[in-house]
């Protein structure tokens, strides 16, 4: 199987298991939502919020560090495995204990410190999960991490409506996250027992042999992942904690209906992404040029399902809304129209993410994303008093401009930016097709979601193929991403 194959293959796979694993997350969430009511959901999501910040030092960048390294290079997989995994027991006490400390510090109610407590050790079960997938990403084997996936989501599906049924609180929907992820980390285990066998458990003493002086510059190299990750993930949840200080839980409720369904949609540039990065990481020390066909692909890709998405959503979030999840959360109307630009940008800038860390410059996307975080904490405080959930949705949505603004002045410095030709001749039919459906979803707004989401679909894929934006290279990578596996390695 050749590079393009394999990476389609793998796009195919995670596409196709995210859109399974992301569904069923939209019905637990939805089921949530509506049983726990916004006050019940608010606390749910702000304790997924409050740990999600502190997880990221559960791993410090060393996941992504061990796919582009063992990537490059099968043979060090028993040594990042066995190292890593003492690092992870240390890093996970170290945050468990920092998550316990603070949320009595800041004064609670006992009620939302338990949902805390659960949803943190979710997390660190999490963590090591994590780390298997690195292996099994690093070894492009992504169905492995696909099927996890999908097995928690049905676990949570499962549950959600098991709780509903037996009428639980808050604090049993957050023992799911925990049931969960205990069972995942089970099946990964098996898996790389199963699966992986010869190169990770070439001798038992291998796999338990712990370099000491492999830490030192594996840390050093993997910290600007890990800062990365430490700012992304603050100003990704910093407002919903900041929202829970300052507003309540009912408010952190109505912003979470709009903000879970954003992240809903993130699947699509990770799961490009997550099939792209060690090809990536390749063609960097190999082609130079088939390194920036990548990321021109990449990029191209994303704006397609980045505007529309964008577009649409805007124009039809009170029926969005109220069909997801009711009545009682149609303030969150307002903040799911701002909110999805902050998808527009992450898919646009998607791209230029990966090709830095893939080329070891991820210390540009630290430097980019601690600014970021900064000023994203400095707008929630300025903005959250005023004008409450409605300002940390224009405080989320101004830091990702920033955000991908920055990282394409770095990646034009470095010699990876586009022509302005190339630039304009793509985006000028993409808008275009957009305006188009656009105009076309507000003119028969009064169909139902069900008909008309799919209709504006059709449209908009049939102008790009009339305006020839999707070309015969795009329909080549699309019928290898669809081919059988089977036939693709023949």
């Amino acid at each position: 199987m050749n590079t393009v194959q394999r990476v389609a293959k793998n796009t195919g796979v995670l596409l196709a298991s995210q859109i399974i694993s992301r569904l069923l997350a939209f019905f637990y969430i939805m089921y949530t939502a509506r049983y726990l009511g916004a006050e019940g959901f608010g606390i749910l999501s702000f304790a997924l919020a409050f740990t999600g910040i502190f997880g990221v030092f559960t791993d410090l960048g060393l996941g992504q560090l061990t796919i582009r390294e063992v990537a490059r290079d099968k043979s060090l997989v028993s040594k990042y495995l066995a190292n890593i995994s003492v690092m992870k027991v240390i890093l996970a006490t170290i945050t468990f204990g920092l998550i316990v400390l603070l949320i009595n510090l800041l004064g609670y109610p006992k009620q939302t410190i338990e949902v805390v407590y659960l949803i943190a050790l979710s997390v660190i079960f999490g963590a090591f999960t994590q780390m298997f997938n690195s292996i099994f990403q690093a070894f492009e084997r992504m169905e492995y991490v696909s099927l996890g996936e999908i097995l928690k989501s049905i676990l949570m599906l499962s549950g959600v409506i098991f709780a509903i049924k037996q009428g639980f609180g808050v604090i049993s929907f957050a023992s799911l996250f925990l049931i969960a992820s205990i069972i995942v980390l089970v099946y990964s285990l098996l898996i790389l027992r199963w699966k992986f066998a010869n190169p990770v458990f070439t001798s038992a003493n291998k796999l338990l042999e712990v370099d000491w002086s492999f830490w030192k510059p594996t840390i050093k190299e993997a910290l600007p992942f890990g800062l990365t990750g430490i700012s992304g993930m603050i100003y990704t949840y910093i407002d919903s904690v900041m929202l829970s200080l300052m507003q309540g839980d009912a408010v952190v409720g109505w912003y979470n209906a709009a903000y879970k369904l954003i992240l809903v949609l993130l699947f699509i540039p990770s799961a490009f992404g997550i099939a792209v990065f060690p090809s990536m990481s390749r063609f960097y020390l190999t082609s130079q040029d088939s390194l920036g066909l990548a990321v021109e692909k990449y990029f191209k890709y994303m704006v397609i399902l980045a505007i529309p998405i964008g577009a649409g959503t805007t124009l039809l979030a009170p029926k969005i809304i109220l069909l997801i999840f009711g009545t009682g959360y149609t303030q969150s109307i307002i903040a799911l129209r701002i909110l999805i630009w902050t998808i527009v940008l992450t898919f646009a800038g998607a791209a230029f993410v990966k090709l830095f860390e893939s080329t070891n410059r991820q210390v540009i996307i630290t430097k980019v994303s601690g600014i970021c975080m900064v000023t994203n904490i400095i707008l929630n405080l300025l903005l959250i008093p005023r004008f409450s959930y409605v300002g940390a949705s224009i405080a989320t949505v101004v830091t990702e401009f920033i955000l991908v603004g920055s990282i394409f002045g770095f990646a034009h410095r470095s010699g990876y930016g586009f022509s302005m030709r190339w630039f304009i001749k793509n985006m000028s039919k993409i808008t275009f097709a957009s305006l188009i459906m656009g105009a076309f979803v507000w003119h028969f707004e009064s169909l139902s979601l069900l008909v008309l989401v799919p209709l504006a679909i059709l449209l908009y894929f049939g102008l790009l193929c009339i305006l020839r934006e999707i070309d015969r290279e795009d329909v080549q990578l699309l019928r290898q991403i669809t081919k059988p596996k089977g036939v693709m390695e023949r």
